[in-house]
């Protein structure tokens, strides 16, 4: 039977996305010590098999360089293995960081062979065309990158490798190291990528989401022209099944937005951008990853109330923006789609997207439209500090309800709305669960007050990884891999919750967990605060370094991509 066959043969198969009423499966059980061992040896046995010796690629087959919140994951597991790999995971990815302070999603090996992937360095050509990024030269000279960025959680990331070993970190210097470019790096996000002035990032490319192919960007896709079949090759196909994949038409959509951000020298300011998202997702992480560099900042000695304040900020933008009370969830803004009100369109349009309320219950129109479609992105946010009681109790609603089913009709939460027109349990991220989104809503669970439901999650993840030989991704349904095995990020995210939930730490002193209510909690809904009476055009930049640290150039000509660490911690370092 060939792919397609297959894949339309599971569309109505019993138990699959064909069975709207398919029963609820059985809850995972916690694994025993002896499942756990083995579970720890399997990962790490992955994290050492896909080591570079400066850092881990996803998969060597089918990613064999450094992809950027890949990384970030990986050191958030790795730190339990080792914290000062960990940290140079973390270390070698800044050293691809550009003058701007954007961090490419990907850094290339010099050593892999330029048609093991597409596309490469030779399509993204950054020490060239990224040469105008500042007017001056904004790619390293060093090494070859990509041009475009993908989720900031790097900060996180940061924060919680310094937490797991504070006396490694600092004999090595890791945070005075990394603190000035991850703000170099979130100022960008801040100054360069504020499209629809309304204080949030937007991506310009659905790579940049992390969800590449998610039927969120099937509408602002549409209006891109593909790139010719004859002029790009696809490698992933050679390493998985083409019914996991992107199909043939959105390839040649994302070689021909990556083209013109290319051929424009990857500015910002007067590009474009015929693809401009604000993804949930993208900015609930850059919100929790402030939290962090201000608990970054408190620790060298300066003021973390900055950083903050601008998480706040962000919160308040996110909420104004992206939250929709008809759906339960927040959605994506097209800012450069139209539907006459600068509202969004759609099944799922209603209260809560088409403008925002200013002071006095005036309505402010917003640019663009909401995508009416829902996906993981917009339950990501659980995970941020600071949103409204009744957001919060929204979204777990709809985490378990119909249209994503944890617990009651999948282990493990999906990609994509389970009963959307665009669902496929198998293509990529149209419908499948990712370890790292389920991460991710772990977190958030259990730090708004849903335990219950985050150790559900947590038994699921584990037991998911280890019956699948850690895959790239699920079908949420059956718990069958999909894509790669031995991906680092679900050995990585494995190790870590084998270790058991976080003290929370990561958000500060001012910010604990249960701070939000939990779903089971009665409370009348709590109305969220009325923002500003005007948005400010950009957002404010992120906090400098105390007076008596200077930050470095980000441009990483002027540092080692992969700095190597101090004798104290070579000979402290252990496995993988």
């Amino acid at each position: 039977m060939s792919a397609a066959a297959s894949a339309a043969a599971a569309r109505t198969a019993p138990g699959t996305y064909g069975d709207r009423a398919a029963p609820a499966p059985p809850p995972h059980r916690f694994p025993g010590r002896d499942e756990r061992d083995r579970l720890r040896r399997g990962a790490h046995r992955v994290l050492l098999g896909n080591w570079t010796g400066a850092s881990t690629v996803p998969s060597h087959g089918l990613y064999p360089h450094q992809w950027s919140w890949d990384s970030a994951f990986i050191a958030v597991g790795l730190r339990h293995l080792s914290p000062v790999r960990a940290q140079r995971e973390v270390e070698t990815l800044l050293g691809g960081q550009w003058a701007d302070g954007r961090i490419p999603h990907i850094v290339f090996n010099s050593r892999v062979p330029y048609g093991a992937y597409f596309p490469g360095p030779d399509f993204w050509r950054s020490s060239t065309a990224g040469a105008a990024a500042l007017g001056g030269p904004g790619a390293p000279r060093c090494v070859e990158t990509s041009g475009i960025v993908q989720p900031p959680v790097h900060a996180l990331a940061a924060w919680l490798v310094h937490l797991a070993d504070p006396a490694a970190s600092g004999r090595r210097g890791f945070l005075a190291r990394v603190r000035p470019r991850l703000a170099a790096w979130h100022r960008y996000l801040a100054e360069r990528r504020d499209l629809g002035g309304g204080g949030l990032a937007a991506t310009v490319h659905p790579w940049e989401s992390g969800m590449d192919n998610s039927p969120c960007w099937d509408g602002p896709l549409a209006r891109v022209a593909p790139a010719p079949p004859g002029s790009f090759r696809r490698a992933d196909l050679a390493h998985g099944a083409a019914a996991d994949r992107p199909t043939d038409l959105d390839y040649g959509r994302y070689v021909a937005l990556a083209a013109a951000y290319r051929d424009h020298g990857y500015r910002d300011a007067d590009a474009p951008h015929p693809f401009a998202v604000e993804d949930p997702s993208f900015n609930s992480l850059l919100i929790v990853s402030e939290y962090a560099l201000g608990a970054m900042t408190r620790e060298l000695g300066g003021d973390p109330a900055p950083h903050r304040e601008r998480a706040a900020t962000l919160t308040e933008a996110l909420m104004r923006r992206l939250w929709s009370a008809d759906a339960g969830q927040f959605l994506c803004r097209d800012l450069r789609g139209e539907d006459g009100t600068g509202g969004r369109t759609g099944r799922v349009a209603g209260r809560g997207a088409a403008a925002g309320d200013a002071p006095g219950g005036a309505q402010v129109a917003l640019p663009g439209a909401l995508v009416a479609e829902r996906s993981a992105a917009g339950l990501v946010p659980l995970i941020a500090p600071g949103l409204p009681a009744h957001v919060t109790d929204a979204l777990l609603r709809t985490v378990t309800g119909d249209h994503f089913g944890l617990g009651t009709r999948v282990r493990l939460l999906p990609s994509y709305d389970l009963r959307g027109p665009a669902f496929d349990p198998y293509r990529y991220w149209r419908g499948p669960a990712w370890f790292n989104v389920n991460w991710l809503l772990e977190r958030g669970l259990r730090r708004c007050g849903a335990s219950d439901h985050a150790d559900a999650l947590r038994a699921g993840v584990l037991g998911a990884a280890a019956s699948s030989r850690f895959a790239e991704y699920l079908d949420p349904y059956t718990g069958t891999g999909r894509g790669t095995r031995d991906f680092s990020w679900t050995a990585a995210l494995a190790l870590d919750l084998l270790k058991g939930p976080d003290s929370g730490q990561e958000y500060g002193e001012e910010v604990q967990p249960g701070a939000i209510t939990s779903m089971s909690r009665a409370e009348t809904p709590r109305e969220p605060p009325a923002p500003s009476s005007e948005s400010p055009r950009h957002m404010s930049p992120a906090h400098e370094p105390p007076s008596n640290q200077s930050p470095p150039d980000p441009s990483p000509q002027n540092s080692s991509p992969s700095p190597s660490p101090s004798p104290e911690s070579t000979e402290s370092e252990e496995g993988p």
